[in-house]
């Protein structure tokens, strides 16, 4: 699947039911904000619940990463190179959030901030003791010269931050975000989120005695705040941090428990097979395992069999999801609907779930699965009304009828769909001729790429190709290395690929990425379908401009249900846990976050005493 990277962090939550206007005209200053209640903690917090704060510091964990890299430069990340993992434990942000709360950050950087009751603009306290890893202050200006740079160079930051006009120093540690417009209730807390980058550093030289430029690729180590560093590193081979023996923030309530390795090592593997392999040959540690037939199947080796590998499913709780088949909208072939709705009813995932999943797996049947936001049934009430806004606009059958996926899985239902779909792709101007399906206009045949980056995925599309072929489509199957595969995801050159966005509990102002149409043509922007659509747009303000946690709710099933209705995608599969292996030479806190899944490796720690019975100490 695509490595998502920045693409999924910046998917953050929100609610209007704790942002309570300030009715005075002092500004309240606040330790943390959250967009669905109040902070579960007060500004005096020793630590939070979930860690264990006498965690032993030391010891080394590995992690594996695919394909390459050769860059070290996030605000470029997406759009030149491969960033190296580990690179965000570089860097800080002016809030963290929370692994038990939901939409709740607390002041990292930052000691606190302020926002007026008409959310116009946010204002950010920086602590007095934050300090880079070469000795200097972070300053409002380091926050300034961070924002403008991500902004001018990350086509995500630029969407992401779209609405926000400008950011100034106001005080000596004061940093104030204007927004062109009030009312964006989840703008004051996303500002917090992005890297702080040191001004001085980038405006400086390099080794070479040369000028830094920020909008390149580089490999040159970095200077950030963040408790690690990077020790060493093989360029596109492994990288090597350290933890930063007198990192400013280590008594920090959100630091306590947390960063207790001394070193993270990420190693890379040229795919997902071979790091299996590796994980096997103990040259790495912990696995996050994203194949059933492998969690079924690959995981009977004598380690696994003698306890010295540990295999242990967490809850994920903290986001939904979509996952499916990307349809381009650039390449005229798929802009009529009925074509991309017959290529869903040639999918027969309830056979693909049985034979090749081992029935791990439900069907995707919403943008927002796994989440309260998913739609269901016929729209009323609030959502109705905000369809009927946009009536004439939206496809006649999102009032009238609920989405379903084609249900296959037997002879006859497959008969059926492909049948339908052979109607459907004759009325959208696909005949069968000689047994190719053959557009009646151009006489150009209806032949279809589809796109991977793994070869684990390869049997995926497989299994789909023989139903297409039935149709009289030519299919391609092509899987590409994993460089290959980002430029032509940047470049929009593709077909048929697989995407996934992970959508937090609060949707807001990410949406506008995905869907909206400025987005659309964008090198680099997560709108991979190539959405461009009026009522999307606007059924995208609505739920950015949601006044309460019921409008946007309502907002966001009528969005749900337009996106679905245009059958932009083939929606996949899901599955509620995060499946994981791992080497039996560490520790975690008895009670996991509810919102944090494994949360591996950052509260975890090393524990000798099971090191020593796998037969490997460090």
């Amino acid at each position: 699947m695509r490595r998502i990277g920045f693409r999924c962090i910046v998917a953050l939550v929100m609610s209007g039911a704790a942002l309570m206007p300030v009715k005075s005209d002092e500004p309240r200053w606040r330790h943390a904000v959250s967009l669905m209640g109040e902070p579960k903690y007060a500004a005096d917090f020793k630590h939070f619940n979930y860690v264990n704060a006498d965690a032993p510091k030391g010891g080394t964990v590995r992690l594996a990463a695919n394909g390459s890299f050769d860059n070290f430069n996030l605000v470029v990340a997406g759009v030149k190179g491969q960033l190296a993992a580990g690179i965000g434990s570089v860097y800080e942000t002016l809030l963290s959030n929370s692994l038990d709360e939901v939409s709740t950050a607390y002041g990292l950087l930052a000691e606190g901030l302020s926002f007026p009751a008409d959310f116009a603009s946010v204002t950010y306290r920086l602590r007095a003791n934050a300090k880079w890893q070469d000795g200097r202050s972070v300053t409002p200006e380091d926050v300034v010269f961070s924002f403008d740079a991500l902004k001018a160079n990350s086509p995500q930051y630029a969407f992401y931050f779209e609405h926000v006009a400008k950011a100034e120093k106001t005080g000596e540690r004061d940093v104030t975000f204007t927004f062109d417009a009030p009312g964006n209730r989840e703008l004051p807390q996303i500002v917090g989120q992005f890297a702080i980058l040191p001004k001085h550093w980038w405006e400086g030289n390099g080794p070479d005695g040369k000028p830094r430029n920020i909008k390149e690729t580089t490999l040159e180590p970095p200077l950030g705040s963040g408790p690690y560093r990077i020790k060493s590193f093989s360029a596109g081979r492994n990288i090597v941090l350290e933890r930063v023996a007198d990192y400013w923030g280590k008594d920090l309530p959100l630091s306590i428990g947390t960063n207790n390795f001394d070193e993270m090592r990420f190693e890379y593997f040229r795919d997902t097979t071979v790091q299996l392999e590796g994980l096997k040959g103990d040259a790495y540690d912990f696995r996050l395992e994203n194949s059933s037939k492998n969690w079924a199947t690959a995981y009977d080796f004598p380690a696994v069999k003698d306890g010295r590998v540990i295999r242990e499913e967490f809850a994920e709780r903290a986001s939904g999801r979509m996952q499916g088949f990307v349809m381009n909208l650039r390449r005229d072939k798929f802009k009529d609907q009925r074509v991309r709705r017959a290529l869903n009813l040639a999918f027969d995932f309830e056979e693909m779930n049985k034979t090749v999943f081992f029935g791990a797996y439900k069907r995707i049947a919403s943008f927002y699965e796994g989440t309260e936001l998913v739609s269901s049934g016929l729209p009323s009430g609030l959502e109705k009304d905000i369809l009927e806004s946009v009536k004439d606009k939206i496809p006649a059958t999102v009032l009238t009828t609920a989405y379903q996926n084609p249900i296959n899985g037997n002879p006859q239902a497959v008969r059926d769909n492909l049948k339908e779909a052979d109607r459907l792709l004759k009325e959208a101007g696909w005949e069968i001729k000689s047994g190719k399906r053959i557009n009646t206009k151009t006489n150009e045949p209806l032949a279809i790429e589809l796109l991977a980056d793994d070869p684990t995925f390869e049997r995926i599309l497989l299994f789909w190709k023989p139903s297409l072929e039935r149709l009289g489509i030519t299919v391609n199957v092509r899987v590409v290395d994993p460089s290959q595969y980002e430029e032509r995801m940047r470049d929009f050159d593709y077909d048929i690929t697989t995407d996934l966005w992970g959508e937090s509990l609060s949707p807001g102002n990410e949406q506008r990425e995905f869907w909206g149409s400025a987005a659309a043509d964008v090198k680099g922007s997560r709108n991979t379908i190539g959405i461009k659509d009026a009522a999307i747009d606007a059924l995208i303000d609505r739920v950015i401009f949601a006044k309460s946690r019921e409008e946007l709710i309502a907002a966001t099933h009528a969005l749900d249900r337009v996106l679905l209705a245009h059958d932009y995608v083939v929606p996949q599969w899901t599955y509620g846990f995060s499946r994981t292996a791992r080497w039996n030479r560490f520790s975690h806190p008895e009670k996991m976050p509810e919102y944090g899944a494994s949360a591996f490796p950052t509260i975890w720690w090393y524990d000798a005493d099971k090191a020593a019975k796998t037969g490997k100490t460090g």
